[in-house]
């Protein structure tokens, strides 16, 4: 008979406080019940093992706001399923953090919601938990175990613990992010650059042109892409995963349309002597091209993470990362 994994004992909770606060992430303990946030972080960084199987999972702890008015916000249809009748490990085995999420309070583990679509990437997770008003632990398929809240996005890996703070926080001071309070076409595209990049170590350099051309001297690598949309949340997922297999840079119009991928740029001569190299050949290459286009913004990716924005061969902002 298979055994339910055993409640973490105090010194094993306590340990854990005191890793995530010497690393600096425990403003994370604020978002709930610090108890609570614990036995749930704990729970997915180590999740019981079946058959050398490691499962996902997730959870929203405390949200503020019903499952029925996440749809307007995440546009993802939502199912309630009561758990009253079962025991918070059985109930568990069933929310694998991708389309189905335990909701859990300090007294335990309340419902299940099945949503009709994957909700697993870190912008499906920031929006959700935004509209939830809740705190979300996830571990993802791929290992990574992810807390989402108010603070943030907070990363465990095999690197350690990493902050994301909120985009909100670095994007007030980049003009053209916002518009009568909603994302424009360059909030989003930094949105998905630093929570669908950045966070999978994709490295990008993306360019957003009123025309969707790149304006100068240049090598087209790959044919013309499908026209992707930005704006419409089930292209990001073949977005990403293109981009994941392509160098050089992409190109986006005033809409956020795709309109080019795999372009290598060619300095001027006037840029190669009037900027300076920064960072590595990406972030070079995206700031000489920004010189030399200073009515486009790039959005150079790092591999491990930050984001940087540049106009007119100038810095705009940059994400920490860490």
């Amino acid at each position: 008979m298979e055994r339910d994994r055993p409640a973490p004992t105090v010194p094993r909770l306590r340990r854990l406080a005191e890793e995530m606060t010497e690393d600096g992430m425990g403003f994370v303990l604020d978002g709930g019940p610090a108890e609570t946030v614990l036995e749930e972080v704990d729970y997915a960084l180590r999740p019981p093992v079946h058959e050398r199987r490691i499962p996902s999972y997730g959870s929203i702890i405390g949200p503020t706001t019903t499952p029925e008015s996440w749809t307007a916000t995440t546009q993802l249809a939502v199912e309630r399923r009561p758990t009253t009748e079962f025991g918070d490990a059985q109930i568990r085995r069933f929310a694998d953090g991708i389309s189905s999420w335990a909701i859990r309070s300090g007294g335990g583990v309340d419902e299940l919601v099945v949503f009709d679509r994957s909700a697993s990437s870190e912008r499906d997770l920031v929006i959700l938990a935004a509209a939830s008003g809740g705190l979300l632990v996830q571990r993802h398929p791929s290992g990574v175990v992810r807390i989402v809240g108010p603070g943030g996005v907070v990363r465990h890996d095999v690197t350690g613990w990493h902050h994301e703070p909120p985009l909100q926080s670095w994007l007030a001071g980049i003009p053209g992010c916002r518009e009568a309070g909603e994302l424009t076409t360059l909030g989003l595209l930094l949105d998905f650059a630093v929570h669908d990049l950045g966070a999978r170590g994709v490295g990008s350099l993306l360019i957003l042109h009123d025309s969707g051309d790149v304006g100068v001297p240049h090598e087209q690598r790959l044919p013309i892409p499908p026209a992707l949309r930005i704006d419409r949340p089930n292209d990001l997922a073949p977005l990403r995963h293109a981009l994941a297999q392509t160098d050089g840079a992409t190109v986006f119009d005033r809409g956020g349309t795709l309109r080019r991928m795999g372009v290598r740029l060619v300095p001027s001569q006037a840029a190669e002597a009037e900027v300076r190299a920064i960072g590595g050949t990406r972030h070079t290459s995206a700031r000489r091209f920004s010189y030399d286009v200073p009515d486009a913004v790039v959005i150079a990716v790092s591999e491990d993470g930050p984001v940087t924005v540049l106009r007119a061969g100038s810095l705009l902002g940059r994400s920490t990362g860490d």
